[in-house]
Protein backbone atom coordinates (compact mmCIF):
# COMPACT_ATOMS: atom_id res chain seq x y z
CA UNK A 1 0.00 0.00 0.00
CA UNK A 2 1.57 3.25 -1.12
CA UNK A 3 1.34 6.58 0.60
CA UNK A 4 2.01 5.69 4.25
CA UNK A 5 0.03 6.69 7.33
CA UNK A 6 -0.58 10.05 8.91
CA UNK A 7 -2.33 10.77 12.17
CA UNK A 8 -5.05 13.33 12.75
CA UNK A 9 -7.35 14.71 10.09
CA UNK A 10 -4.77 15.90 7.59
CA UNK A 11 -4.15 13.82 4.48
CA UNK A 12 -2.63 14.67 1.12
CA UNK A 13 -4.04 12.73 -1.82
CA UNK A 14 -4.61 13.37 -5.49
CA UNK A 15 -7.95 14.82 -4.43
CA UNK A 16 -6.87 16.85 -1.42
CA UNK A 17 -8.86 20.05 -1.08
CA UNK A 18 -11.58 18.87 -3.47
CA UNK A 19 -14.89 18.83 -1.61
CA UNK A 20 -16.79 17.14 -4.43
CA UNK A 21 -17.31 13.41 -4.59
CA UNK A 22 -16.45 13.43 -8.31
CA UNK A 23 -12.76 13.56 -7.51
CA UNK A 24 -10.22 13.60 -10.32
CA UNK A 25 -12.81 12.67 -12.91
CA UNK A 26 -14.07 9.56 -11.08
CA UNK A 27 -16.03 8.65 -7.98
CA UNK A 28 -14.33 8.81 -4.63
CA UNK A 29 -14.25 5.81 -2.25
CA UNK A 30 -12.96 6.18 1.30
CA UNK A 31 -11.79 3.39 3.60
CA UNK A 32 -11.61 3.43 7.39
CA UNK A 33 -9.78 0.28 8.48
CA UNK A 34 -8.26 -1.48 11.42
CA UNK A 35 -6.57 -4.87 11.53
CA UNK A 36 -3.31 -6.41 10.35
CA UNK A 37 -1.25 -4.95 7.52
CA UNK A 38 -3.34 -4.48 4.40
CA UNK A 39 -2.66 -4.65 0.70
CA UNK A 40 -4.85 -3.51 -2.14
CA UNK A 41 -5.14 -4.04 -5.85
CA UNK A 42 -7.14 -2.58 -8.68
CA UNK A 43 -9.03 -4.57 -11.27
CA UNK A 44 -7.52 -2.26 -13.88
CA UNK A 45 -3.81 -1.54 -13.66
CA UNK A 46 -4.22 1.42 -16.00
CA UNK A 47 -6.83 3.15 -13.84
CA UNK A 48 -5.88 6.63 -12.68
CA UNK A 49 -7.50 9.59 -10.98
CA UNK A 50 -8.24 11.14 -14.36
CA UNK A 51 -9.41 8.11 -16.36
CA UNK A 52 -11.92 6.17 -14.33
CA UNK A 53 -15.41 4.91 -14.90
CA UNK A 54 -16.37 3.99 -11.35
CA UNK A 55 -15.79 4.75 -7.67
CA UNK A 56 -12.26 5.01 -6.34
CA UNK A 57 -10.69 4.23 -2.99
CA UNK A 58 -8.62 7.16 -1.74
CA UNK A 59 -8.45 7.22 2.07
CA UNK A 60 -7.86 4.60 4.77
CA UNK A 61 -8.24 4.68 8.55
CA UNK A 62 -6.24 1.87 10.08
CA UNK A 63 -5.84 0.17 13.46
CA UNK A 64 -3.71 -2.94 13.77
CA UNK A 65 -4.85 -5.94 15.78
CA UNK A 66 -1.53 -5.80 17.64
CA UNK A 67 -2.37 -2.19 18.62
CA UNK A 68 0.77 -0.80 16.98
CA UNK A 69 -1.40 1.49 14.84
CA UNK A 70 -4.61 2.88 16.31
CA UNK A 71 -7.20 4.67 14.18
CA UNK A 72 -4.72 6.54 11.99
CA UNK A 73 -5.35 7.87 8.52
CA UNK A 74 -3.38 6.75 5.48
CA UNK A 75 -3.19 8.01 1.93
CA UNK A 76 -3.12 5.90 -1.22
CA UNK A 77 -0.87 7.35 -3.92
CA UNK A 78 -2.88 5.35 -6.47
CA UNK A 79 -6.60 4.65 -6.12
CA UNK A 80 -8.41 1.34 -6.18
CA UNK A 81 -10.99 1.56 -8.92
CA UNK A 82 -14.35 -0.05 -9.64
CA UNK A 83 -14.18 -1.32 -13.22
CA UNK A 84 -15.66 -3.98 -15.49
CA UNK A 85 -16.14 -7.21 -13.49
CA UNK A 86 -13.65 -10.06 -13.74
CA UNK A 87 -13.15 -13.21 -11.71
CA UNK A 88 -14.14 -13.01 -8.05
CA UNK A 89 -11.69 -12.98 -5.17
CA UNK A 90 -11.33 -15.31 -2.20
CA UNK A 91 -14.47 -13.57 -1.00
CA UNK A 92 -16.99 -11.61 -3.05
CA UNK A 93 -19.15 -8.95 -1.37
CA UNK A 94 -22.31 -8.12 -3.28
CA UNK A 95 -23.86 -4.75 -2.38
CA UNK A 96 -27.58 -4.52 -3.22
CA UNK A 97 -28.66 -0.92 -2.86
CA UNK A 98 -32.17 -1.81 -4.02
CA UNK A 99 -32.69 -3.76 -0.78
CA UNK A 100 -33.55 -1.12 1.84
CA UNK A 101 -33.84 -1.77 5.56
CA UNK A 102 -33.92 0.44 8.68
CA UNK A 103 -32.69 4.01 9.00
CA UNK A 104 -29.97 4.32 11.62
CA UNK A 105 -29.96 6.63 14.63
CA UNK A 106 -26.27 5.99 15.19
CA UNK A 107 -23.82 4.71 17.78
CA UNK A 108 -23.28 5.97 21.30
CA UNK A 109 -22.31 5.62 24.95
CA UNK A 110 -23.83 6.13 28.38
CA UNK A 111 -23.21 8.86 30.95
CA UNK A 112 -23.94 7.59 34.48
CA UNK A 113 -22.96 9.83 37.37
CA UNK A 114 -19.61 8.09 37.80
CA UNK A 115 -18.64 8.75 34.19
CA UNK A 116 -19.64 12.40 34.52
CA UNK A 117 -17.59 12.59 37.71
CA UNK A 118 -14.47 11.18 36.07
CA UNK A 119 -14.85 13.51 33.10
CA UNK A 120 -15.33 16.48 35.42
CA UNK A 121 -12.16 15.47 37.28
CA UNK A 122 -10.32 15.30 33.97
CA UNK A 123 -11.56 18.77 33.07
CA UNK A 124 -10.15 20.12 36.33
CA UNK A 125 -6.85 18.24 36.07
CA UNK A 126 -6.18 18.81 32.37
CA UNK A 127 -8.69 20.84 30.41
CA UNK A 128 -6.91 20.25 27.10
CA UNK A 129 -7.12 16.49 27.50
CA UNK A 130 -10.77 16.76 28.53
CA UNK A 131 -11.79 18.62 25.40
CA UNK A 132 -9.59 16.39 23.27
CA UNK A 133 -11.40 13.33 24.64
CA UNK A 134 -14.86 14.83 24.11
CA UNK A 135 -14.00 15.70 20.52
CA UNK A 136 -12.47 12.27 19.94
CA UNK A 137 -15.73 10.70 21.08
CA UNK A 138 -18.44 13.02 19.81
CA UNK A 139 -17.14 15.28 17.02
CA UNK A 140 -18.95 14.34 13.79
CA UNK A 141 -16.85 16.54 11.48
CA UNK A 142 -16.52 14.76 8.15
CA UNK A 143 -13.07 13.20 7.83
CA UNK A 144 -12.00 13.89 11.42
CA UNK A 145 -10.08 11.27 13.42
CA UNK A 146 -13.03 10.92 15.79
CA UNK A 147 -15.73 8.36 16.53
CA UNK A 148 -18.54 10.78 15.71
CA UNK A 149 -20.84 9.25 18.35
CA UNK A 150 -24.40 10.51 18.05
CA UNK A 151 -26.22 9.08 21.09
CA UNK A 152 -25.75 9.61 24.84
CA UNK A 153 -27.76 7.54 27.33
CA UNK A 154 -28.38 8.98 30.80
CA UNK A 155 -29.91 7.27 33.87
CA UNK A 156 -32.84 9.05 35.53
CA UNK A 157 -31.66 9.13 39.12
CA UNK A 158 -29.09 6.87 40.73
CA UNK A 159 -27.63 3.75 39.13
CA UNK A 160 -24.91 1.30 40.15
CA UNK A 161 -22.49 4.02 39.03
CA UNK A 162 -23.59 6.87 41.31
CA UNK A 163 -22.10 8.34 44.50
CA UNK A 164 -25.28 7.66 46.49
CA UNK A 165 -28.86 6.46 46.11
CA UNK A 166 -31.28 9.19 45.01
CA UNK A 167 -34.34 9.86 42.89
CA UNK A 168 -35.80 13.20 41.85
CA UNK A 169 -38.50 12.87 44.52
CA UNK A 170 -37.35 10.80 47.50
CA UNK A 171 -40.14 11.78 49.91
CA UNK A 172 -43.59 10.22 49.70
CA UNK A 173 -45.97 12.49 47.80
CA UNK A 174 -48.20 11.18 44.99
CA UNK A 175 -48.61 14.80 43.85
CA UNK A 176 -44.84 15.08 43.31
CA UNK A 177 -44.81 18.53 44.86
CA UNK A 178 -41.11 18.41 45.73
CA UNK A 179 -39.76 17.07 42.44
CA UNK A 180 -36.16 18.27 42.07
CA UNK A 181 -34.14 17.65 38.93
CA UNK A 182 -31.13 19.10 40.78
CA UNK A 183 -30.95 15.98 42.93
CA UNK A 184 -28.57 14.75 40.24
CA UNK A 185 -24.97 15.89 40.76
CA UNK A 186 -24.19 19.25 39.17
CA UNK A 187 -21.28 17.70 37.27
CA UNK A 188 -23.75 15.49 35.37
CA UNK A 189 -25.40 18.56 33.85
CA UNK A 190 -22.17 20.43 33.16
CA UNK A 191 -20.58 17.41 31.49
CA UNK A 192 -23.68 16.73 29.42
CA UNK A 193 -23.69 20.38 28.34
CA UNK A 194 -20.07 20.10 27.21
CA UNK A 195 -20.88 16.96 25.20
CA UNK A 196 -23.79 18.74 23.52
CA UNK A 197 -21.52 21.68 22.72
CA UNK A 198 -19.28 19.28 20.77
CA UNK A 199 -22.21 17.55 19.05
CA UNK A 200 -25.35 19.74 19.17
CA UNK A 201 -27.34 17.10 17.26
CA UNK A 202 -26.66 14.29 19.74
CA UNK A 203 -29.69 12.21 20.74
CA UNK A 204 -30.34 11.80 24.47
CA UNK A 205 -31.82 8.50 25.67
CA UNK A 206 -32.98 8.19 29.29
CA UNK A 207 -34.27 5.47 31.64
CA UNK A 208 -34.72 5.13 35.42
CA UNK A 209 -32.87 2.31 37.19
CA UNK A 210 -35.67 2.52 39.77
CA UNK A 211 -38.68 4.69 40.51
CA UNK A 212 -38.63 6.50 43.86
CA UNK A 213 -38.57 3.85 46.58
CA UNK A 214 -42.00 4.76 47.95
CA UNK A 215 -43.58 3.51 44.70
CA UNK A 216 -42.23 -0.01 45.39
CA UNK A 217 -43.06 -2.77 47.83
CA UNK A 218 -39.55 -2.55 49.30
CA UNK A 219 -39.83 1.13 50.16
CA UNK A 220 -36.32 1.45 48.74
CA UNK A 221 -34.72 2.02 45.36
CA UNK A 222 -32.53 -1.04 46.03
CA UNK A 223 -34.37 -4.04 44.60
CA UNK A 224 -38.08 -4.58 45.11
CA UNK A 225 -41.16 -4.52 42.89
CA UNK A 226 -43.14 -1.64 41.44
CA UNK A 227 -46.65 -1.31 42.87
CA UNK A 228 -49.29 -1.03 40.16
CA UNK A 229 -51.29 1.48 42.19
CA UNK A 230 -48.63 4.06 41.26
CA UNK A 231 -48.99 3.76 37.47
CA UNK A 232 -50.35 7.30 37.10
CA UNK A 233 -47.82 8.69 39.57
CA UNK A 234 -44.87 7.13 37.77
CA UNK A 235 -46.11 8.45 34.42
CA UNK A 236 -46.29 11.95 35.92
CA UNK A 237 -42.82 11.49 37.46
CA UNK A 238 -41.33 10.55 34.10
CA UNK A 239 -42.94 13.58 32.45
CA UNK A 240 -41.34 15.76 35.10
CA UNK A 241 -37.99 14.12 34.33
CA UNK A 242 -38.34 15.06 30.66
CA UNK A 243 -39.37 18.58 31.65
CA UNK A 244 -36.42 18.73 34.03
CA UNK A 245 -34.02 17.89 31.21
CA UNK A 246 -35.71 20.56 29.11
CA UNK A 247 -35.19 23.10 31.90
CA UNK A 248 -31.46 22.30 31.71
CA UNK A 249 -31.44 22.86 27.96
CA UNK A 250 -31.56 19.21 26.86
CA UNK A 251 -34.11 17.52 24.61
CA UNK A 252 -34.80 13.86 25.33
CA UNK A 253 -35.26 11.75 22.19
CA UNK A 254 -35.96 8.29 23.68
CA UNK A 255 -37.23 7.13 27.08
CA UNK A 256 -37.58 3.64 28.54
CA UNK A 257 -40.11 3.15 31.35
CA UNK A 258 -37.74 0.99 33.42
CA UNK A 259 -34.17 -0.14 32.93
CA UNK A 260 -33.92 -3.94 33.12
CA UNK A 261 -37.41 -4.61 34.55
CA UNK A 262 -36.56 -8.22 35.44
CA UNK A 263 -33.47 -7.31 37.48
CA UNK A 264 -33.97 -7.10 41.26
CA UNK A 265 -30.35 -6.92 42.45
CA UNK A 266 -30.63 -5.39 45.96
CA UNK A 267 -27.14 -3.83 45.94
CA UNK A 268 -28.04 -0.97 43.58
CA UNK A 269 -31.18 0.72 42.21
CA UNK A 270 -33.26 -1.89 40.38
CA UNK A 271 -36.96 -2.63 40.06
CA UNK A 272 -39.10 -5.56 39.02
CA UNK A 273 -41.96 -4.38 36.82
CA UNK A 274 -44.36 -6.64 34.98
CA UNK A 275 -45.19 -6.05 31.32
CA UNK A 276 -48.76 -4.99 32.06
CA UNK A 277 -47.67 -2.24 34.46
CA UNK A 278 -44.95 -1.12 32.07
CA UNK A 279 -47.46 -0.86 29.23
CA UNK A 280 -49.96 1.06 31.36
CA UNK A 281 -47.31 3.55 32.49
CA UNK A 282 -46.30 4.02 28.86
CA UNK A 283 -49.88 4.65 27.75
CA UNK A 284 -50.43 7.33 30.37
CA UNK A 285 -47.01 8.86 29.76
CA UNK A 286 -47.65 8.97 26.00
CA UNK A 287 -50.76 11.07 26.61
CA UNK A 288 -48.92 13.37 29.01
CA UNK A 289 -46.03 13.85 26.59
CA UNK A 290 -48.34 14.61 23.69
CA UNK A 291 -50.26 17.16 25.75
CA UNK A 292 -47.11 18.91 26.96
CA UNK A 293 -45.20 19.47 23.75
CA UNK A 294 -43.17 16.24 23.67
CA UNK A 295 -44.98 14.44 20.88
CA UNK A 296 -41.71 13.55 19.14
CA UNK A 297 -40.22 11.75 22.15
CA UNK A 298 -40.12 7.98 21.60
CA UNK A 299 -41.07 5.56 24.40
CA UNK A 300 -39.21 2.26 24.29
CA UNK A 301 -40.44 -1.07 25.64
CA UNK A 302 -38.39 -3.65 27.57
CA UNK A 303 -34.82 -2.20 27.90
CA UNK A 304 -33.41 -5.57 28.96
CA UNK A 305 -31.72 -8.66 27.55
CA UNK A 306 -32.10 -10.38 24.20
CA UNK A 307 -33.37 -13.63 25.73
CA UNK A 308 -36.89 -12.30 26.40
CA UNK A 309 -37.37 -10.52 23.07
CA UNK A 310 -40.27 -12.80 22.11
CA UNK A 311 -42.07 -12.34 25.42
CA UNK A 312 -42.02 -9.23 27.62
CA UNK A 313 -41.79 -6.49 24.93
CA UNK A 314 -44.26 -8.33 22.71
CA UNK A 315 -46.76 -8.39 25.59
CA UNK A 316 -46.19 -4.69 26.25
CA UNK A 317 -47.01 -3.78 22.67
CA UNK A 318 -49.94 -6.16 22.53
CA UNK A 319 -51.32 -4.30 25.55
CA UNK A 320 -50.54 -0.72 24.46
CA UNK A 321 -49.28 -0.68 20.90
CA UNK A 322 -49.73 3.03 20.28
CA UNK A 323 -47.73 4.03 23.35
CA UNK A 324 -44.45 2.56 22.14
CA UNK A 325 -42.12 3.43 19.29
CA UNK A 326 -40.35 0.09 19.68
CA UNK A 327 -38.20 -1.95 22.05
CA UNK A 328 -34.59 -1.79 23.24
CA UNK A 329 -32.21 -4.58 24.20
CA UNK A 330 -29.13 -5.38 26.30
CA UNK A 331 -26.44 -8.01 25.71
CA UNK A 332 -26.17 -9.86 29.03
CA UNK A 333 -28.38 -12.88 28.19
CA UNK A 334 -29.47 -14.46 24.93
CA UNK A 335 -28.13 -13.71 21.45
CA UNK A 336 -28.45 -10.79 19.07
CA UNK A 337 -30.54 -12.71 16.51
CA UNK A 338 -33.36 -12.85 19.09
CA UNK A 339 -34.06 -9.20 18.30
CA UNK A 340 -35.90 -10.58 15.27
CA UNK A 341 -38.48 -12.24 17.52
CA UNK A 342 -39.70 -8.79 18.49
CA UNK A 343 -39.24 -7.29 15.03
CA UNK A 344 -41.18 -10.08 13.31
CA UNK A 345 -44.07 -9.54 15.73
CA UNK A 346 -44.06 -5.77 15.14
CA UNK A 347 -42.26 -5.00 11.85
CA UNK A 348 -43.44 -1.38 11.88
CA UNK A 349 -41.81 -0.68 15.26
CA UNK A 350 -38.20 0.26 15.99
CA UNK A 351 -35.48 -1.95 17.44
CA UNK A 352 -32.65 -0.41 19.47
CA UNK A 353 -29.61 -1.84 21.23
CA UNK A 354 -28.81 0.23 24.30
CA UNK A 355 -26.36 -1.46 26.68
CA UNK A 356 -23.32 -3.71 26.87
CA UNK A 357 -19.99 -3.46 28.65
CA UNK A 358 -16.90 -5.61 29.02
CA UNK A 359 -14.70 -6.20 32.04
CA UNK A 360 -11.01 -5.59 32.56
CA UNK A 361 -8.55 -8.40 31.93
CA UNK A 362 -9.95 -9.80 28.67
CA UNK A 363 -8.19 -10.05 25.31
CA UNK A 364 -8.24 -6.83 23.25
CA UNK A 365 -8.64 -8.37 19.80
CA UNK A 366 -11.10 -11.06 20.95
CA UNK A 367 -13.27 -8.31 22.43
CA UNK A 368 -13.26 -6.35 19.18
CA UNK A 369 -14.24 -9.46 17.20
CA UNK A 370 -17.16 -10.12 19.57
CA UNK A 371 -18.27 -6.49 19.64
CA UNK A 372 -18.20 -6.16 15.87
CA UNK A 373 -19.94 -9.43 15.04
CA UNK A 374 -22.59 -9.16 17.77
CA UNK A 375 -23.07 -5.42 18.23
CA UNK A 376 -21.61 -3.01 15.68
CA UNK A 377 -22.48 -5.24 12.71
CA UNK A 378 -24.69 -7.80 14.44
CA UNK A 379 -27.29 -5.54 16.05
CA UNK A 380 -28.00 -3.49 12.89
CA UNK A 381 -28.10 -6.71 10.86
CA UNK A 382 -31.00 -7.71 13.12
CA UNK A 383 -32.83 -4.42 12.58
CA UNK A 384 -31.38 -2.26 15.37
CA UNK A 385 -31.30 1.47 14.62
CA UNK A 386 -28.72 2.16 17.33
CA UNK A 387 -25.80 0.60 19.19
CA UNK A 388 -25.11 2.14 22.60
CA UNK A 389 -22.47 0.95 25.06
CA UNK A 390 -22.44 1.49 28.84
CA UNK A 391 -20.13 3.79 30.83
CA UNK A 392 -18.17 6.24 28.68
CA UNK A 393 -15.52 6.91 31.36
CA UNK A 394 -14.33 5.25 34.58
CA UNK A 395 -10.97 4.80 36.29
CA UNK A 396 -8.60 1.87 35.77
CA UNK A 397 -10.48 -0.29 38.26
CA UNK A 398 -13.93 0.37 36.84
CA UNK A 399 -14.72 2.86 39.59
CA UNK A 400 -16.25 4.88 41.12
CA UNK A 401 -19.32 2.75 41.83
CA UNK A 402 -22.21 2.99 44.25
CA UNK A 403 -20.88 2.01 47.70
CA UNK A 404 -21.81 -1.59 48.48
CA UNK A 405 -22.84 -2.64 44.98
CA UNK A 406 -21.69 -5.95 43.53
CA UNK A 407 -22.17 -4.68 39.98
CA UNK A 408 -19.50 -5.86 37.52
CA UNK A 409 -17.96 -8.29 40.00
CA UNK A 410 -14.23 -8.50 40.70
CA UNK A 411 -12.51 -7.42 37.46
CA UNK A 412 -14.45 -4.17 37.17
CA UNK A 413 -16.39 -2.83 34.21
CA UNK A 414 -14.24 -1.50 31.38
CA UNK A 415 -15.37 1.93 30.11
CA UNK A 416 -14.95 3.30 26.63
CA UNK A 417 -12.19 5.55 28.00
CA UNK A 418 -10.12 4.96 31.12
CA UNK A 419 -9.62 8.31 32.84
CA UNK A 420 -6.75 8.63 35.29
CA UNK A 421 -6.60 10.98 38.25
CA UNK A 422 -3.40 12.60 36.95
CA UNK A 423 -5.22 14.20 34.00
CA UNK A 424 -4.47 11.52 31.41
CA UNK A 425 -6.75 9.04 29.67
CA UNK A 426 -6.60 6.04 27.36
CA UNK A 427 -9.07 4.61 24.87
CA UNK A 428 -10.20 1.00 25.29
CA UNK A 429 -11.13 -1.53 22.62
CA UNK A 430 -14.80 -0.57 22.50
CA UNK A 431 -13.85 2.89 21.30
CA UNK A 432 -12.41 1.49 18.08
CA UNK A 433 -15.40 -0.79 17.49
CA UNK A 434 -17.79 2.12 18.01
CA UNK A 435 -15.76 4.50 15.87
CA UNK A 436 -15.73 2.28 12.83
CA UNK A 437 -19.40 1.45 13.13
CA UNK A 438 -20.35 5.08 13.68
CA UNK A 439 -18.32 6.47 10.79
CA UNK A 440 -20.25 4.27 8.36
CA UNK A 441 -23.60 5.88 9.21
CA UNK A 442 -22.93 9.37 10.57
CA UNK A 443 -24.34 12.08 8.26
CA UNK A 444 -22.09 13.13 5.41
CA UNK A 445 -23.45 16.69 5.64
CA UNK A 446 -24.31 18.85 8.63
CA UNK A 447 -28.02 18.35 9.19
CA UNK A 448 -28.14 15.49 6.71
CA UNK A 449 -29.65 12.03 7.26
CA UNK A 450 -27.99 9.07 8.94
CA UNK A 451 -27.24 5.95 6.97
CA UNK A 452 -29.87 3.41 5.98
CA UNK A 453 -28.92 -0.25 6.01
CA UNK A 454 -28.96 -1.87 2.57
CA UNK A 455 -28.54 -5.41 1.31
CA UNK A 456 -25.21 -7.22 1.27
CA UNK A 457 -24.10 -10.82 0.86
CA UNK A 458 -20.79 -12.70 0.64
CA UNK A 459 -19.73 -15.45 -1.75
CA UNK A 460 -16.35 -17.03 -2.46
CA UNK A 461 -14.16 -19.72 -0.96
CA UNK A 462 -13.32 -17.65 2.14
CA UNK A 463 -16.70 -15.97 2.59
CA UNK A 464 -16.90 -17.43 6.11
CA UNK A 465 -13.92 -15.32 7.18
CA UNK A 466 -15.81 -12.04 6.67
CA UNK A 467 -18.80 -10.43 8.38
CA UNK A 468 -20.34 -7.49 6.52
CA UNK A 469 -22.97 -4.78 6.77
CA UNK A 470 -23.76 -2.09 4.20
CA UNK A 471 -25.36 1.36 4.33
CA UNK A 472 -26.59 4.12 2.07
CA UNK A 473 -26.40 7.69 3.39
CA UNK A 474 -28.40 10.41 1.67
CA UNK A 475 -27.46 14.06 1.43
CA UNK A 476 -28.81 17.25 2.95
CA UNK A 477 -30.80 19.75 0.91
CA UNK A 478 -28.01 22.28 1.43
CA UNK A 479 -25.49 19.93 -0.19
CA UNK A 480 -27.41 20.28 -3.46
CA UNK A 481 -26.29 16.90 -4.78
CA UNK A 482 -27.83 13.49 -5.42
CA UNK A 483 -24.53 11.69 -4.89
CA UNK A 484 -25.14 9.40 -1.92
CA UNK A 485 -22.53 7.69 0.21
CA UNK A 486 -22.39 3.87 0.18
CA UNK A 487 -20.57 2.26 3.11
CA UNK A 488 -19.37 -1.20 4.09
CA UNK A 489 -18.28 -2.40 7.52
CA UNK A 490 -16.26 -5.60 7.21
CA UNK A 491 -14.70 -7.89 9.83
CA UNK A 492 -11.94 -10.27 8.75
CA UNK A 493 -11.35 -12.75 11.55
CA UNK A 494 -9.09 -15.06 9.53
CA UNK A 495 -6.61 -14.98 12.41
CA UNK A 496 -5.90 -18.67 12.92
CA UNK A 497 -2.45 -20.11 12.15
CA UNK A 498 -1.79 -19.55 8.47
CA UNK A 499 -4.56 -16.99 8.17
CA UNK A 500 -4.20 -13.48 6.88
CA UNK A 501 -5.73 -10.93 4.53
CA UNK A 502 -8.65 -12.03 2.37
CA UNK A 503 -8.50 -10.80 -1.22
CA UNK A 504 -12.05 -9.66 -1.85
CA UNK A 505 -14.01 -8.39 -4.80
CA UNK A 506 -16.78 -5.87 -4.15
CA UNK A 507 -19.73 -5.88 -6.55
CA UNK A 508 -21.81 -2.73 -6.99
CA UNK A 509 -24.19 -1.89 -9.85
CA UNK A 510 -22.42 -4.16 -12.30
CA UNK A 511 -18.92 -2.93 -11.41
CA UNK A 512 -16.19 -4.57 -9.38
CA UNK A 513 -13.30 -3.44 -7.18
CA UNK A 514 -10.73 -5.57 -5.38
CA UNK A 515 -9.36 -5.02 -1.90
CA UNK A 516 -7.34 -7.32 0.33
CA UNK A 517 -9.08 -6.97 3.68
CA UNK A 518 -6.57 -7.32 6.53
CA UNK A 519 -7.31 -9.25 9.69
CA UNK A 520 -9.40 -6.77 11.63
CA UNK A 521 -12.19 -4.42 10.75
CA UNK A 522 -12.55 -2.15 7.75
CA UNK A 523 -15.13 0.53 7.07
CA UNK A 524 -15.17 1.83 3.52
CA UNK A 525 -17.42 4.01 1.43
CA UNK A 526 -17.90 5.47 -2.01
CA UNK A 527 -20.21 7.98 -3.65
CA UNK A 528 -22.68 7.25 -6.43
CA UNK A 529 -25.76 8.92 -7.87
CA UNK A 530 -29.03 7.99 -6.21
Amino acid sequence: MAGGFVSGTGCTTACAGNSAELCGGGWRLNIYSYGASSTSTSTSSSASATSTTGPQIWDIWYTSNDQSTLFQRAALSNPITFTTPGSIGQADIIVSDNQLYQDMDGFGVSLPDSSASMLANLKSANSNNYWQLLHTLFDTTDGAATAGLSIIRVPLGASDFSPNVYSFHDNYDPNLGSFNINAAPSYLWSTLADIVSVNPSIKIMVAPWSPPGWMKDSGSMLGGTFQGSYVSTLAAYLLKCVQGFQSKGFTVSHLAIQNEPENSNPTYPTCLMNASDGANVAAQLRSLLNNNGFGNLKIMAWEHNWDQAANYPVQELQDQNNAFAGASFHCYAGSVDQQMSFYNAFPNKEVHFTECIGTFGSDWWSDIKWDMSNLMIGAPSYMSRSVVMWAVALDGGGNPKLPGTDSCGGPGCRPIATVNYDGTYSLNQEFYSLAHGSRAVVPKDSGGPFGQRIGSSINGNLNYELVVSAYKTGRSAAANTNWNRYSLVVVNWNDQSGGGPVTTTIEFRGMQATYSFPIGVTTLWWFAEN
